[in-house]
């Protein structure tokens, strides 16, 4: 029989592992130092996911958001990009991350 601890940690990967299949995020308790939201990425199998506790600004237009995180100084911070059709799904795409974030608190 398995800890208690390894049953833990394998329901958090199992969720993790099944958000992506369905488009959404997983719901488990974190923290703002680490709040994780997963981002479309174009690359085959890839997944990938940002901090939510070190994002900077957002930009958002009626093809893309914009996610600018981990600025240090002079440009050395780093943006993702989640392509949308119009503007209202960029107002959903934040309105998930507003999500996602309020439950890291």
């Amino acid at each position: 029989m398995l800890p208690p601890r390894a049953i833990t940690t394998a329901c958090a990967l199992l969720a993790l592992a099944g958000a992506g299949a369905a488009g959404a995020q997983p719901v488990i308790p974190g923290s703002t130092a680490f709040c994780l939201y997963e981002i479309p990425v174009d690359d085959g199998g890839k997944r990938r996911w940002i901090n939510l506790g070190i994002v900077q600004y957002v930009e958002a237009t009626r093809s893309e958001v914009k996610i600018f995180y981990g600025a240090g100084g002079l440009g050395s911070g780093h943006e993702a990009r989640i392509a949308v059709a119009s503007m209202e799904e960029a107002l959903l795409q934040l309105e998930k991350m507003r999500r996602v974030a309020a439950a890291c608190r």
